[in-house]
């Protein structure tokens, strides 16, 4: 097919212009911080192939899991699924051939290259992301446990501090006033909450006594089961309510939960506590989709969710017998704002607003519900950050060594084999390119032990061709022609270098499937390599000596 050397040069034109187009710079879409603390999309050009955490920088965790609060019944069961989910984060995360490996049976090395914003990473390896919505306690058993579990804290010898509800400024008050605290119809608008960074309520007026939980904590009054605390209190009221003997005063079928983040007024701020229903109606087992996005009225941030068809079965029915009650939207058991009344049977379709948070965090939270929840909470044990500068100095080390390693190579080639050495040196340059454009093709990562594959496979791209040559020495010395000699020497030594890069190719098969991520990286450059190599030893060389003998044919000896 490739007789003629027409035919060979369209072909080496194909494959360098493939290889050229493959390693120009691409525009990519990143998101940055800007100096208010939003985020905003910007374009910036990419320079193909990745590079990985060794050459561009980036960080590196190591997790186990946390069983501080959930103890794990199969922990290999677990890291293992808990593996999965993290893939499917990282992968909406949107970083370029992150690693995520398990090492032995109890822990996860996530590898992130080129991460700017590692607080923003570390927060959705380790989130659980657990959905549940709950009913507010609508009884005030926790107005009726206060004074008991005072009573309790006073026989425990410890003390409550803080500042009393009645103690609390004026600005409370404009922070509680006429909210609006409803859900609409699943029909009409797919909504199943509001956010509260803007509550409104009031709080009572009676004269509390401060120093006491029944002073620290006061209910709204507006929501059921909704309770004020303020912020520099909210630390040591937490630590209280944990305590057994006083968690047990509180009915068993009720739970305790704080608000996400606190609620500014002024300069005094205040944490929401709510009291629910034990058992959720609903939890995000059966949740099939999740999306960020814009509401429409607000043009605040909101994630819209979808369950599967068992879950808006679920859902439906638990909702409608609950119209007219309250209802708390809880992530890792913190209430994701204001609970809102539900006001008709809502099924598989529902919506989270966010206000008060930015869209990048809405997207964040819509890309770990979508990929699940942790079976078992993680927590990370080790941790290192590798710097960009230190990234440029490993990869100024490796392109210096395989610079020298060429130099040598063309040295010997040219000094052993004279003009056949310039033609495969020729051939070399097309090899490099050829394997760099396969890599930016696949959209492989380039690590440093990458750059050593790199290497080695100049030396096998030139091995090839020493087989080559010898065996046309071999048919020279035998006395034939030189245009028969550079023939059987191709043809002859054909099966030598078949088997010899097909055997490599195996053993980096292998080191790919079972090695790490830097063996893997190692193998994929070797694997690309050989292909290369064997392209331009036997196909790009070969041409060189066509090219040759047609501006020569009369040629009687060969500089080999």
């Amino acid at each position: 097919m490739f007789a003629t050397i027409r035919s060979r040069m369209i072909l080496i034109a194909i494959l360098v212009l493939g290889s050229v187009y493959n390693l120009l710079p691409r525009d990519q879409t990143i998101r940055i911080r800007t100096e208010t603390g939003a985020m905003k999309d910007t374009v910036v050009k990419v320079i193909p192939p990745n590079k990985g955490l060794d050459l561009k920088g980036g960080m590196h965790l190591g997790l186990e899991l946390d069983e501080s609060e959930r103890v794990s019944t199969d922990k290999a069961r677990d890291i293992d699924l808990a593996l999965t989910i993290l893939r499917k984060r990282i992968d909406e995360f949107g970083v370029a051939e992150p690693l995520i490996q398990k090492v032995g049976d109890e822990r996860i090395v996530v590898e992130l290259a080129g991460i700017d914003d590692p607080n923003r990473a570390k927060a959705i390896v380790q989130q659980s992301a657990f959905l549940e919505f709950k009913i507010t306690d609508e009884t005030g058993a926790l107005e009726n446990a206060l004074p008991a579990m005072d009573r309790v804290i006073r026989r425990l010898g410890l003390e409550v501090g803080g500042t009393g509800a009645a103690e609390q400024p004026a600005a409370v008050q404009a922070l509680l006033g006429g909210r609006d605290t409803t859900v609409a119809d699943s029909a009409a608008q797919d909504s199943v909450a509001q956010d509260s960074t803007s509550q409104d309520s009031t709080i009572l007026d009676d004269p509390l006594v401060g120093g006491t939980l029944a002073g620290l904590i006061s209910p709204t009054g507006f929501v059921p089961g909704e309770y004020l605390v303020p912020e520099t209190a909210y630390p040591r009221v937490d630590s209280l309510l944990r305590i057994p003997d006083v968690r047990r005063v509180l009915p068993r079928d009720l739970d305790l939960r704080w608000n996400f983040q606190p609620t500014s007024v002024g300069v005094q701020s205040y944490r929401f506590l709510y009291v629910l229903e034990r058992d959720a109606i609903m939890d995000g087992q059966h949740l099939v989709d999740a999306q960020a996005g814009l509401d429409q009225i607000t043009n605040g941030p909101i994630v819209t969710f979808e369950l599967d068809r068992t879950g808006g079965r679920r859902f439906g029915r638990q909702t409608q017998a609950h119209v007219g009650d309250y209802m708390a939207i809880l992530l890792d058991n913190r209430v994701q704002g204001q609970p809102p009344v539900i006001q008709s049977r809502i099924d598989r379709r529902g919506q989270i607003t966010l206000d008060g948070r930015s869209i990048q965090e809405a997207r964040d939270l819509a890309l770990t519900l979508k990929a699940g929840a942790l079976p078992i909470p993680l927590k990370i044990v080790e941790e290192g950050q590798v710097s960009a500068s230190l990234g440029e100095d490993s990869k100024r080390a490796g392109i210096i060594a395989g610079i020298a390693g060429t130099v040598l190579v063309v040295l010997i080639m040219v000094t052993y084999y004279h003009g056949a050495g310039v033609l495969a040196i020729g051939a070399l340059l097309f090899y490099v390119l050829l394997t760099m454009g396969g890599l930016a093709a696949i959209n492989a990562t380039l690590t440093l032990p990458g750059l050593a594959g790199l290497v080695l496979s100049i030396g096998i791209a030139v091995d090839a061709n020493v087989l080559i040559f010898e065996r046309i020495r071999e048919e020279l010395a035998v006395g034939k022609t030189v245009r028969l000699a550079i023939q059987e020497g191709f043809d002859h030594a054909m099966s030598a270098i078949i088997d010899s890069n097909v055997s490599t190719i195996l053993t980096a098969m292998f080191l790919f499937q079972f090695g790490t991520g830097p063996v893997k990286g190692f193998a994929v450059t070797l694997i690309m390599g050989i292909i290369a190599s064997m392209v331009t030893a036997i196909f790009v060389t070969r041409t060189f000596f066509m090219v040759w003998l047609d501006r020569r044919p009369a040629m009687k000896t060969l500089s080999i």
